[in-house]
């Protein structure tokens, strides 16, 4: 069974060659594989995303320490096309959390720093989510469900679900789009499905910024 690592333990070394393994990792293991699974990361028009793009600028102050390497929006985009399964494999997309914020991280088991930041993205979950905030961890393993659903039950990961994309789909669309170059690839999507920011790399979910942030976004204040 793997060890859980304690909450907080993410030295910022191990921060940097974590974000530089995630890049390769996912250079290596997921741009060999193009498929596609009808996802759809749209330019949103004012109407769509009015305000986004000022809510993320209001959210620039709490971009620092562990979650300074997050980038805000700088124009308007649509993320509730991408398309995903639950555990039972049932078709989900982001309209299923609709008026909710939701931190979506992109996953998986082959992915070092990946591994290490799940019990963190837990700890935000238990500490955070709620009716007006969630995390979505999204698994792209591809294959069966098993590998994924052991890897949460050997880590002590139980506040998230598992969600999947065996396809792979939403991690290329991302790719496609700019705002994806390894694992693991982070975004902050607010309650109408708009991007407020994004994060390639590995960071420490659990920690005092990182709750500030997502806090701030599913308040507005």
């Amino acid at each position: 069974m793997t060890e859980k690592r304690p909450s907080g333990l993410f030295p910022t070394k191990l921060v940097a060659i974590a974000a530089v393994a995630g890049i390769v990792a996912g250079a290596a293991a997921v741009y060999v594989k193009q498929t596609m699974s009808g996802n759809a990361v749209e330019t949103a028009d004012a109407a769509q995303c009015g305000g986004s793009v000022e809510r993320a600028e209001s959210l620039k102050p709490y971009l620092k320490g562990d979650v300074a390497a997050m980038i805000p929006v700088s124009e308007p985009k649509l993320i509730e096309g991408l398309s995903f399964q639950d555990k039972e494999g049932a078709p989900m997309t982001m309209a299923n959390f609709a008026d909710k914020t939701v931190l979506i991280n992109l996953w998986a088991t082959w992915c070092v720093p990946c591994r290490e930041e799940m019990p963190a993205l837990n700890n935000l979950q238990t500490a955070a989510g709620g009716e007006a905030f969630q995390v979505l961890a999204i698994n792209i393993d591809t294959g069966d469900v098993e590998k994924p659903q052991t890897f949460l039950e050997e880590t002590g990961v139980d506040a998230l679900g598992l969600y999947r994309d065996a396809s792979m789909g939403v991690f290329n669309q991302l790719k496609r789009e700019g705002l994806a170059f390894g694992l693991p690839v982070t975004l902050l999507v607010d309650g109408k499905g708009c991007l407020l920011g994004s994060m390639n790399g590995p960071a420490v979910w659990d920690g005092a910024d990182a709750k500030a942030l997502v806090m701030a976004a599913a308040t507005g204040s």
